[in-house]
């Protein structure tokens, strides 16, 4: 009976173990078990006693099952690790430690097992086991040693890599003293100190480019990194990274070199050049757009669109452009456009819009060219201008030559038949007659050669210049040279021009021109009214616009308008109309790069407007 209450007790104690501890018989039968063994494997506990642990654990390996037999033959095994899937098939490590277990005889009666769960260890040991295969091959592919320096024992460990990235044998001792001796003069001693000194003082990691020569007389650069250790506190050392990153640096010189000869010659092109993003905002222009834009540097002008930079209805076609470039892939080559900036000024450009595509084959941005051709235009403009005048100019002779030819031959013939009547006639007083008539033909002659020779001196003559001339000191003269003309014609002259117009033209043209008009508007007056002359100016176009407006008789300029200002045209009855007159006049205005448009309406009168060139 003591006995049987002896074992009780055992076993009651045994149950109560903190640690997982199971009691095995020499077939392996459990005999005894503590609740933490019996729990930690999700074992029966009313079915566990007397079950052996091949059939508990389904399987034991030969290694597990060795280190039970030596148990029995009295040998105690070391600890080993054994891999279990649990009832909810997640993998599980546990540790086994065998003992023999001795009756009170010193006889082996069994195996006591002590076992504790080492899953999340193992767990942890297999990450960092993968984490230092993987570190050891991003090291090699990467080309990143490590380094560690002990402040306590002043020593300082190389890695095999940080060795082969500075070509040092790997039998090779490094320290700080000889560590300094690799970088390059200007890096050595104070830098490499400073950044140490940082670490240590911060806490923080610091890195940064070095250049250095290896052993073997290599030109490198690394990256080097390192961050201090403490212990309670006190700074111990520092443990780093050092990466051979000379390829890195050499492909940023070059990408660098690139940019710098790309942007050389972006801005040094005869072009406006610029990148515009989805938006149609700028990120990158050259120094030609900045100076049309006129900003310093590109920084003012990235991230703007074109309506913070130009005219509202500009941008907008601008950005519609861009949308048909962007979304339609199809660029646009040598387009003429205009640009006004929000000064108002105007530029004409030969522009060219083309989509940059993404690897995907849709659009990430636009890359723009614009060629001023302001002044191309302008010389087209001056071309266009010539070859009209030319044009003109050739009329004129074609008509002048006409007129001439015209003239001559009809005083010619007029002589001549005069003359023949002279020779024929006998008798005196006839004669007489016939010599007065040739006098007057005489003097029509010469009348006709100076009206031509005056028409010619206007057309070739390009030696007088234009001067600005006061206008009202002009208009003043001639009235007082008109003084007793307008008097006799009760004409009165009403001056609406401002004080401050001052015209180019060639002073003896102006004068002649303003003469012309005045005299005109009273020789062709309505006889039923006084004549009034009213002088108006405005400006437009580069243009003084002179207007002479008058009461008289009018002109049908349906009927007229093309021959206006022929040469011996006359549109009235009036005897002293020779038709000379606006024909030197218009000749005078074009030869100053003006032109004459005129108003008329039969009955109510005339009103030409003369336009003065302010430019040239």
């Amino acid at each position: 009976m003591l006995r049987e209450t002896q074992v009780q007790t055992n076993n009651y104690l045994i149950k109560q173990l903190p640690g997982a501890t199971a009691f095995v018989n020499t077939k392996f039968e459990v005999v005894h078990a503590s609740d933490k063994w019996v729990s930690s494997f999700d074992f029966n506990p009313s079915t566990v006693y007397g079950k052996t642990l091949h059939k508990l654990f389904k399987s034991v390996n030969q290694n597990w099952q060795n280190a039970l037999d030596d148990c029995l033959l009295g040998k105690c095994s070391e600890a080993h690790i054994e891999r279990l899937i649990d009832k909810d098939k997640n993998e599980r490590w546990y540790e086994w430690t065998n003992i023999p277990w001795y009756d009170d005889k010193e006889n082996i009666i069994g195996v006591i097992l002590s076992t504790k769960d080492v899953s999340e260890r193992i767990q942890n040991e297999l990450k960092l086991e993968k984490l230092e295969v993987l570190f050891k091959e991003k090291s090699e592919i990467g080309k990143i040693g490590h380094w560690e320096y002990d402040a306590e024992k002043n020593e300082l460990l190389w890695c095999n890599i940080t060795k082969a990235i500075h070509e040092v044998p790997m039998d090779y001792v490094p320290s700080m003293l000889n560590g300094h001796n690799f970088y390059k003069e200007g890096y050595r001693g104070e830098t490499i100190a400073n950044m140490v000194r940082k670490a240590v003082s911060t806490g923080q990691q610091v890195s940064g480019k070095i250049p250095l020569v290896t052993a073997k007389g290599k030109d490198i650069w690394i990256l080097a990194a390192g961050q201090p250790i403490r212990k309670n506190g006190v700074f111990i050392g520092l443990i780093g990274t050092c990466q051979d990153i000379t390829d890195i640096v050499k492909a940023e010189t070059k990408t660098k070199e690139s940019e710098e000869l790309l942007r050389t010659v972006l801005d040094n092109l005869p072009l406006n050049v610029y990148i515009k993003d989805l938006e149609s905002r700028k990120i990158l222009v050259n120094r030609s757009e900045c100076q049309y834009l006129g900003v310093k540097n590109e920084e003012e002008l990235l991230g703007k669109s074109d309506f913070d930079l130009y005219d509202e209805k500009i941008a907008q076609i601008s950005r519609n452009e861009d949308l048909k470039v962007l979304n339609t892939l199809v660029p646009i080559i040598g387009k003429e456009t205009v640009n006004i900036t929000k000064n108002g000024k105007a530029t004409h450009f030969l522009t060219s819009k083309i989509p940059l595509k993404g690897l995907d084959g849709k659009a990430t941005a636009l890359v723009g060219f614009s060629l001023d051709i302001s002044k191309l235009k302008q010389k087209e403009e001056e071309l266009r201008d010539l070859i009209n005048v030319t044009s003109l100019q050739n009329k004129k002779l074609i008509n002048f030559a006409h007129i001439v030819s015209h003239n001559l031959r009809s005083h010619t013939a007029n002589f001549s038949m005069l003359l023949d009547f002279l020779v024929n006639e006998k008798d005196e007083e006839e004669k007489y007659k016939i010599v007065n008539m040739l006098t007057d033909a005489s003097d029509n002659l010469l009348e006709t050669l100076d009206n031509l020779n005056e028409v010619v001196a206007i057309n070739t003559n390009i030696n007088l210049g234009k001067q600005p001339l006061h206008l009202n000191s002009k208009l003043e003269a001639v009235r007082q040279n008109l003084m007793a003309f307008l008097k006799n014609n009760s004409a009165t002259i009403i001056n609406k021009v401002p004080d401050d117009v001052y015209i180019r033209a060639i002073p003896a043209y102006l004068e002649s021109i303003l003469m012309n008009f005045i005299t005109n508007a009273v020789k062709y007056k309505d006889p039923n009214r006084a004549p009034i002359i009213t002088l108006t100016t405005k400006r437009s176009q580069g243009y003084i616009i002179l207007s002479i407006a008058d009461n008289g008789l009018g002109i049908d300029l349906k009927k007229y308008g093309s021959k206006l200002f022929g040469m011996y045209k006359t549109f009235h009855n009036n005897t002293d109309a020779r038709g000379i007159g606006l024909y030197i006049t218009n000749n005078q205005v074009e030869a100053m790069n003006g032109k004459i448009i005129t108003n008329s309406e039969v009955g109510k009168g005339t009103t030409f407007n003369i336009y003065f060139n302010e430019k040239n």
